[in-house]
């Protein structure tokens, strides 16, 4: 009977990558996302592109979640519509970022949020973080600043500073989720379609302003099979795929180590952005890359150590 037992501690580890896999292929959609939103936007085409990118799976969502949709009370619905807001306006921030900055920046300064986000519940709560994330932070930030000088030492570019702001506008998001109460015992794709719900809204309201840009008919109307292959990309797997296989990876896995896969994003926005768009970060970046990565996972593995 004792020779089964090599066989059930061989599968345990089996069943725990199978479920791993999915999760780490979400984190290397995300991080082409700055690749592909960069390969297929413009200043003039930001708003419409959300729009389209967007529209295309909230009916998915609707029909996938009716049931719990209609389940949601009122002071839910408005929890999650004025978390909208804030996650329209992300969204904003990065695809607008990542027009005027490279896929590499974008992905490595929107890691911050990892950093930002235990800051911001430790001023919150009143508590000192401990001495190693500070630590983490600090690399991070030393990253950062040679991230945006690869080509030498000169102010950071609008780009990187609107996805300075997005990371911080993820902070706001992540605090506002933990301390609206009506949102904290609701399904999990009901919020979410509520939110993607009301940014839709954000940029169709902004679409239809003159001077804000093409509108999406206009910009479908001028886009070729590359384009409609890189929408296509944001769409069904940055955002349907993404969001299910989180659904499904919590149930078989554990909240942390999801977290710590799904952390691995700021890595691939730097391959994609380096092997696959040819961008050429200089000797500082490289550099920076280095340590705004090592920096969040150091900082990420602070914060489990010091976790309840």
């Amino acid at each position: 009977m004792t020779v089964l037992s090599p066989a059930v501690g061989v599968e345990a580890p089996r069943r725990a990558w199978l479920a791993d896999l999915p999760v780490l292929a979400v984190a290397v959609v995300w991080g082409g996302s700055y690749l592909a939103a960069k390969g297929i936007t413009t200043t003039h085409t930001v708003i419409a592109v959300l729009v389209l990118r967007f529209a295309l799976v909230l009916p998915v969502l609707v029909v996938a979640g009716w049931a719990r949709l209609r389940a949601l009370s009122p002071a839910q619905l408005r929890g999650a519509g004025g978390l909208g807001l804030v996650l329209g306006g992300i969204f904003l921030l990065e695809t607008y970022g990542v027009v005027h900055t490279s896929a590499t920046n974008a992905g490595l300064i929107i890691s911050l949020t990892m950093i930002f986000t235990p800051l911001a519940e430790a001023a919150v709560r009143k508590q000192a973080p401990s001495a190693g994330f500070l630590g983490a932070a600090a690399l991070s930030v030393v990253g950062v600043v040679l991230l945006t000088q690869g080509a030498g030492f000169t102010a950071p570019s609008p780009g990187d500073l609107l996805i300075l702001g997005a990371a911080l506008a993820r902070t706001l998001h992540v605090l506002l989720m933990a301390r609206i109460e009506a949102v904290q015992d609701a399904d999990s794709l009901s919020l979410t379609t509520v939110q993607l719900g009301a940014a839709v809204l954000v940029f169709a309201v902004l679409a239809a302003v003159p001077g804000t840009g093409a509108t999406p008919w206009a910009a479908a109307a001028d886009f070729g099979p590359a384009q409609w292959a890189g929408l296509a990309f944001l769409s069904v797997f940055c955002t349907l795929f993404a969001f299910f296989v989180q659904m499904w990876a919590v149930r078989r896995t554990s909240p942390s180590r999801v977290s710590l896969l799904l952390g691995t994003e700021p890595l691939w926005a730097a391959v994609a952005g380096i092997a696959v768009g040819g961008e050429e970060p200089g000797l500082l970046g490289y550099a920076g890359a280095l340590l705004v990565l090592a920096g969040t996972a150091w900082g990420r593995r602070a914060v489990m150590s010091s976790a309840p």
